[in-house]
Order: structure tokens, then sequence, then C-alpha cells
């Protein structure tokens, strides 16, 4: 069954885009795509479990469509077909904690770090980059929502 949440992929590392309606989840994605990361899905993402990781495609109907608020319901945009996710973004109204304790997505009980942001915040997609640099083992964390 599909989840309600959007993808983005960066070469070949996913991040699931998760939150309530309005919170900016398919605005995140367009500023993400503007910078370069590719679109796997929005409004709904399947997510399946293969040889130990999750993998994220959009449902075969919604591939290369994306809602753009204020426009509307743009398709044929290019979007790669799948991608192994390597962290969960829950977007939410409020700021998050200063110093989050690590967190915890899991699907197929498979575990993705998880990090709580405003989406509609300026710096909303750099912090994405640095969470999946992180996730990935690619940059270092003296403290924060990754284990240190």
């Amino acid at each position: 069954m599909p989840l309600h949440g959007s993808c983005v992929a960066l070469d070949d590392d996913g991040v699931l885009i998760l939150g309530p309606s309005g919170t900016g989840k398919s605005d995140l994605v367009l500023r993400l795509m503007g910078l370069g990361w590719s679109l796997v899905a929005d409004d709904q993402v399947e997510v399946l479990a293969r040889q130990g990781a999750l993998v994220a495609s959009a449902p075969p109907p919604l591939r290369g469509m994306l809602e753009i608020r204020g426009l509307g319901l743009m398709r044929d945009l290019p979007a790669v077909d799948s991608a192994r996710l390597r962290l969960a973004i829950q977007l939410r109204d409020t700021p998050p904690p200063r110093l989050p304790e690590p967190a915890q997505w899991t699907a197929h009980q498979i575990a993705l770090p998880l990090v709580a942001l405003r989406g509609k915040e300026p710096s909303a997609p750099d912090k994405v980059a640095f969470a999946l640099k992180a996730a990935c083992g690619r940059a270092a964390m003296a403290a924060g929502a990754f284990p240190a």
C-alpha cells in the first residue's frame, strides 16, 4: 500500500519525505529538484524491502508527476524509477528541537534515520542534503539527530 509522502534522490541515495498535508512536501521536492536532485515520487510512495534495504518508487500512474501548488499537477517530469532509501524526513509546522534525540522510521523491519524539519524554511533543502550526507556516513556530527 503506498504511503502518503514524497521521495527524491541524489545520485542513488533516496530521501523519503513524510508529513501532513500542507507541510510542504511537494514544495520541498520542487526546491530540491532545482538543486539537481531527482524526483522519485510525489504524493504517494511505494516502499519495498529488497536485499536488506528499503527501495522507494512511484505508483506507475503517478510516475513523473508533481503537484505544484498554484500551478497544478505537472506531468512527464524527469524522474528515476526507484531509489534506495537512506533517510526519512518528517515535516512539521512547529520548530524541531535544537539538538534532537536520534530517531528512526521503520518499514518492513528495516530502520532509517528520521529527521524532523520545517519543510517551508528557506534552509530546508540544505538541511536535507546535510542529513543525507550524515545518514550515508559522509559527514560527521558532534551532536544531534544521528548517533555519534
